[in-house]
């Protein structure tokens, strides 16, 4: 069957889009300790920033190394320890830290001066959270992952930086236009002046699904190539490019955008990943501070 002449184009359009993508994170090794950043922020100057990976940490058993979950099973001298290390590689001082406490959904909270060091020096109030945004210069964001997918925010006019913890609850929810939205209304950012980096997570290659969570993306993605047919019945999702899709859909430019392409389930020697471990294993992060 030939396809009708306006699908071909709105194709040919989507792959004259998708090759302006950047498609590659650096990454580095720094005291034996692994880290990955986005070439596109480093060249800024404006911040320091990394995707972690589990090489170089202190902790054992299913949360070697580099474990920076604090609900992990993993003893907290350990996790502060892995936090001093991969902070010290970045240049940010750890204690400054503020980090999320994820429930899968789409909040978002402007972290301000009074927010430093909540969730590891001093108890946080920031529950419920997934997303959190700032202009405070000094204070580092950290949100959580083993499979869900990183995206970072970088607003290089008005100083402003994001990241977001977007499972697929999350992705479904809009979180990053709704990350994109909240730095408007806080620090007037402007999506088509961001930068954006999607960092490792699990890939199309592994996200198998049932037909209930297949529907739901369905029903929210028009593009046919994010639901893809798999085996038994089975779907799977591309979470990158159903990310890619909203922040181009939110005002991101494309040229904007990098992309890991890592997935964090076939790289067992880098990353954590809860499906491969059934849930057994440590969390990675994404951290970023304005300098």
């Amino acid at each position: 069957m030939i396809e009708p002449y306006i699908l071909i184009q709105e194709r040919l359009l989507m792959l004259s889009i998708f090759s302006q993508i950047h498609d590659s994170f650096l990454y580095h090794i720094n005291h034996g300790t692994g880290y990955f950043t986005i070439p596109k922020f480093d060249e800024t100057g404006l911040v320091h920033h990394c995707f972690s990976t589990r090489q170089g940490g202190y902790s054992h058993g299913e949360c070697s190394t580099l474990n920076l979950g604090l609900k992990r099973n993993d003893d907290k001298n350990n996790v502060t320890r892995n936090f001093q290390k991969i902070c010290e590689c970045i240049e940010v001082d750890f204690k400054h830290l503020v980090l999320s406490d994820q429930i899968h959904q789409n909040k978002v909270y402007p972290v301000t001066e009074k927010d430093q060091g909540k969730g590891i020096c001093q108890l946080s109030d920031i529950i419920g959270v997934d997303s959190l945004i700032t202009d405070t210069h000094g204070i580092p964001l950290a949100t959580f992952y083993a499979d869900c997918v990183p995206i970072f925010f970088l607003d290089p006019i008005h100083k402003a930086i994001g990241t977001a913890h977007a499972g697929w609850r999350g992705i479904i929810q809009d979180i990053a236009k709704e990350t994109l939205m909240q730095m408007n209304i806080e620090f007037g950012t402007r999506p088509n002046e961001c930068l954006v980096g999607i960092g490792p997570s699990i890939g199309v290659c592994c996200f198998e699904v049932g037909s209930d969570v297949a529907d739901v993306f369905s029903q929210t993605f028009t593009q046919k190539d994010i639901v893809l047919q798999a085996n038994d019945g089975k779907h799977s999702i591309d979470l990158w490019k159903a990310c890619i899709m909203q922040l181009l859909n939110a005002g991101i430019i494309a040229k904007n955008i990098t992309v890991s392409n890592l997935c964090t389930k076939c790289n067992s020697k880098l990353f954590f990943s809860h499906r491969r471990e059934h849930g057994h294993t440590g969390s990675l992060a994404a951290i970023i501070q304005l300098i």
